[in-house]
């Protein structure tokens, strides 16, 4: 398991050597597991994360939401299964986007959240 935990440590290492923008956790059940550990190495190099990650711990994250995104995964497949064929499906973008600001993170790293930044923040976590 320590082997694993090396390899997570070493992948962040390398995307702030790539210069990385964001940290997306996928679906993947290991990573999601692994969320706390991901969140606290993004944070040390304050990298955004998704809503997960935020929840878990780091800053803040902005994005989709993830459960209408696998929602509508959940159409598609019913739609297919009722015969509509996939060509005739168009591709859906997400249309809401969340805001979530750990604000306990922000007050452990003495930093102030501005409260126009809090009031336009979909959920904010203390």
């Amino acid at each position: 398991m320590r082997s694993a935990e090396n390899e997570i440590e070493k992948a962040l290492a390398n995307a702030v050597e790539q210069r990385a923008v964001a940290v997306v956790i996928g679906g993947d059940a290991y990573l999601l597991s692994r969320r706390e550990q991901i969140s606290a190495l993004a944070l040390r190099h304050a990298i955004p994360t998704a809503r997960e990650a935020a929840v878990a711990g780091g800053l803040m994250s902005y994005g989709s939401n993830q459960r209408d995104m696998y929602r509508e995964a959940g159409v598609y497949v019913g739609r297919i299964i009722k015969g509509e064929r996939r060509a005739d499906l168009l591709v859906v973008q997400p249309t809401k986007f969340e805001l979530v600001i750990n604000l306990k993170t922000a007050k452990a790293l003495g930093l102030a959240v501005p409260p126009s930044l809090l009031a336009t923040a979909d959920e904010v976590i203390e």
